[in-house]
């Protein structure tokens, strides 16, 4: 399989580069997780299925837990919930949120939820909701940057959560740095990739502060200084072969980073070169088919022993523990086969939000039900 090395881009001009010299309270880890104040000393505890359950039906798209213990599960067009350890609180637009489809859950330093939607972005700080930037509202809130930087308390969005500057058309990212909310456009041309339309669809905290942002043509991976791009011509695709179409990015605890694609598969980036992992595993979509491929994922974590984790759109959840893959379906206690999310919680337990709005956590040999 050909492989390349990616380019590098120096940003000059008026894309010249800062690196913020602001301290911040949050931070991440070696596994992409964001580090956040810990407010309470344990996680809340929750209820047993069968006293509670989520009402969600249109699929879980993101997991949360808050500095006080709270978990939180956006859905993918029914608003989001919070669980206290009592009850579920639901909320909507009809309450403020500024989108039903809660892609992103975030936590600021002080103790602020910020929800990066389909239609905005909104802030609640534990009494009522805030919309930062939507789509159908104008930019009083939020600025148009033109100098990347970054510090290890920034939140990040996807740059289509409202309605950023036109000449950009959502093609960057929206950064809070804990006073303003600013949107970056991509310090590329249209054809500074394969193909266009460079719309966000996953971020990824990694080691050494490098932050990848996955866009559907290509991943832009972001030291502070310089960006990396791998597309199609890092990996080496000829015209005919299947695109680029990125929906998840991780980087693993080892620094190696996994792109998953809706239907290129798995890719794996070990800072020289990139490769096809689910070709490597023959478990591309041509030969295995949507149920028993490892072509369509859309979640990517680690669990506390260095395993990785595949949440894919037809095929349930994959195990890759360095050596070989195990696959997870409705057999091993799912009840779906897509799934949206996979979320690494405080005490280290992956949680697991499907197309179906359950949420699951693995026992060690199956899938248990939570809500």
């Amino acid at each position: 399989m050909k492989t390349s090395i990616p380019r590098q881009i120096s940003i000059i001009c008026s894309f010249a580069l800062t690196i913020g010299s602001q301290s911040g309270q949050g931070a991440s880890d070696a596994n992409g997780r964001e580090a956040r104040i810990d407010r309470s000393p344990e996680t809340v505890v929750e209820a047993k299925p069968s006293r509670v359950s989520l009402r969600f039906t249109s699929g879980i798209r993101s997991i949360f837990e808050d500095s006080q213990g709270r978990f939180w599960f956006g859905s993918h067009n029914e608003g989001v919930s919070r669980w206290d350890g009592h009850e579920f609180s639901y909320y909507t637009v009809a309450d403020g949120l500024s989108g039903n489809q809660v892609r992103t859950i975030q936590e600021d330093a002080a103790g602020d939820l910020w929800f990066g939607t389909g239609d905005g972005i909104s802030r609640f700080d534990g009494k009522s909701f805030t919309t930062q930037v939507g789509r159908n509202q104008d930019e009083r809130n939020v600025a148009l940057g033109h100098t990347w930087r970054k510090d290890a308390g920034d939140l990040w969005f996807l740059g289509d959560s409202g309605k950023p500057a036109a000449q950009f058309n959502g093609q960057g990212v929206y950064r809070f740095d804990g006073r303003r909310l600013e949107f970056l456009p991509f310090p590329v041309s249209a054809d500074g990739v394969t193909r266009g339309d460079c719309r966000v669809t996953a971020i990824s905290r990694g080691r050494n502060g490098m932050i990848w942002f996955g866009t559907y043509p290509a991943v832009f991976g972001y030291d502070g200084r310089n960006f990396t791009i791998l597309d199609d011509r890092t990996l080496g695709l000829a015209a005919e072969e299947e695109p680029f179409h990125v929906r998840s990015v991780f980087e693993d605890s080892r620094g190696v980073l996994w792109i998953g694609n809706n239907g290129l598969g798995v890719l794996r980036y070990d800072g020289r070169s990139l490769s096809n992992f689910t070709k490597q595993q023959g478990l591309d979509l041509k030969d295995k088919g949507a149920s028993e491929s490892l072509s369509r994922v859309f979640a990517i974590a680690e669990d506390a022993a260095g395993n990785l984790w595949f949440g894919t759109r037809d095929s349930g959840v994959w195990r890759y523990d360095g050596e070989r893959l195990t696959h997870f379906t409705q057999r091993d206690g799912l009840t779906s086969s897509m799934v949206w999310t996979i979320y690494r919680d405080r005490r280290d337990r992956l949680w697991f939000g499907l197309g179906d709005g359950g949420v699951y956590r693995f026992n060690g040999t199956s899938f248990d039900k939570v809500y």
